[in-house]
């Protein structure tokens, strides 16, 4: 079957990873009498979101393999670790999605062809957080 007749529509494409990571952390601000305020752990799920006008050669948006460096800032820097303790920040799956992304843009955006559209981060199955980076 002859299938070249068939146009391609003018567009952006956009890719997602998961990373996962485990650590630990409490909301100090909150105090003990909040379940948050005490020290607990998520199995932490994050999504890099990604886009670009065109592709690349064969047809990526980037190479998924371009993203190990991400993989391997969460394994070195925040597995296994009390959030609290090492963050400048209140540890919330808000404020991390936000700091996440800006380790992104700064250290691997400049290196792959895609543009950071967006981190979400999961602490649960039925919890996440996302932050949007402004288009420029």
């Amino acid at each position: 079957m002859d299938l070249s007749f068939i146009s391609l529509p003018k567009g952006a494409s956009t890719i997602g990873k998961n990373f996962t990571f485990e650590a630990g952390h409490r909301l100090v601000t909150l105090g003990p009498e909040h379940k948050c305020g005490r020290q607990h752990g998520h199995s932490y799920q994050v999504e890099i979101i990604l886009t670009a006008p065109g592709l690349e050669a064969p047809g990526f948006v980037t190479d998924f393999g371009a993203l190990a460096p991400f993989k391997q800032f969460l394994d070195t820097e925040l597995d296994h670790r009390n959030l609290h303790e090492i963050l400048p920040f209140e540890p919330t799956s808000e404020n991390l999605a936000q700091f996440l992304a800006g380790w992104f843009i700064q250290n691997l955006q400049p290196k792959i062809r895609g543009r950071l559209v967006a981190v979400l981060v999961r602490e649960t199955t039925s919890s996440w957080a996302r932050f949007d980076v402004e288009a420029l």
